[in-house]
């Protein structure tokens, strides 16, 4: 938070009860998780570290009656959690009670992340607040698992996306053996056996440069052609960071994409932009053969 922005606070504090009050409720949380402060100080917004380091931002209402009346509260999170509160409470009992439901949700997201590592995720934003994940299991076929973030070791309710054969015994292969679920088995276990299969992971894009189509010009590889230099007829070179997107591209149809954006910025010969798809920052550098 701005020094600018602490000063209007306290300068703001000293016309009324309600300014004093928020003024040093925000001291005792500490500046530095202080991300957003409303003009006229009932909405706040803090960033959060859970034990694991995952930054979490929770949002704050207040109403000119507070403290008689509870904040309203909401965050990046599957659900939220039930606000204990008393005219004795502060915003500190707030970021507290934040905490707490984190530390219960720990679970909950170190099975997404191992799923998100180990099995082919499709086009999945990065939400903490997000309870699904769309698996490719090839041909056009797809599973959504949907995990109770309450729950997270308990049967996820499962829905097979496609109409192939394999995505018929599939489902048949799961209703039969869905009571063989157990709570003590890890996640990605649990579904392998119920499935009796072992589901296809990540695309390893720089083993399979050459099989992979390019998010832009939806082909595996550039056409041969001398003005390409030695790109002629290369498979796609550049794959976007964001783990949760990895889309792979040619590194010449990115820098062209690039290009036609107004809010590309260019130092040397590298652009620097975002993703087409996941909106992550990206930089590519220019071949010099298109410039």
């Amino acid at each position: 938070m701005e020094f600018t922005e602490q000063t209007r606070c306290r300068e703001m504090a000293k016309s009324s009860t309600f300014y004093r009050s928020v003024y040093s409720e925000i001291e005792e949380v500490g500046w530095e998780h202080l991300v957003k402060l409303g003009e006229d100080l009932t909405f706040l917004s803090f960033r959060i570290l859970d034990k694991k380091g995952r930054e979490h931002i929770l949002e704050i209402q207040l109403k000119r009656t507070y403290p008689k009346c509870p904040p309203s509260i909401s965050a990046d999170v599957p659900y939220i959690f039930n606000l204990e509160w008393s005219m004795q409470s502060r915003l500190k009992n707030v970021i507290r009670q934040f905490q707490e439901h984190l530390e219960k949700l720990q679970e909950f997201w170190s099975i997404l992340e191992d799923i998100d590592k180990s099995l082919w995720v499709d086009d999945m934003k990065a939400s903490f607040a997000t309870s699904y994940r769309q698996i490719n299991i090839g041909n056009d076929s797809f599973i959504m698992l949907s995990i109770n973030a309450s729950d997270p070791r308990s049967l996820p309710e499962i829905r097979f996306l496609g109409s192939g054969p394999s995505v018929n015994v599939m489902r048949k292969t799961w209703q039969k053996n869905s009571k063989r679920w157990k709570k003590e088995k890890p996640f990605l276990e649990n579904l392998a056996s119920l499935l009796e299969t072992h589901l296809p992971g990540p695309p390893d894009v720089l083993k399979r440069d050459q099989q992979v189509e390019c998010g832009i010009c939806y082909a595996q590889n550039l056409p041969i052609d001398d003005e390409l230099g030695n790109k002629s007829g290369c498979g796609t070179d550049y794959t976007c960071d964001n783990t949760n997107c990895s889309r792979a591209f040619h590194s010449i149809c990115l820098g062209d994409w690039l290009r036609s954006i107004t809010t590309t910025r260019q130092s040397f010969n590298v652009l620097f932009g975002n993703c087409p798809y996941c909106s992550e920052p990206i930089a590519v550098k220019i071949n010099s053969s298109k410039q």
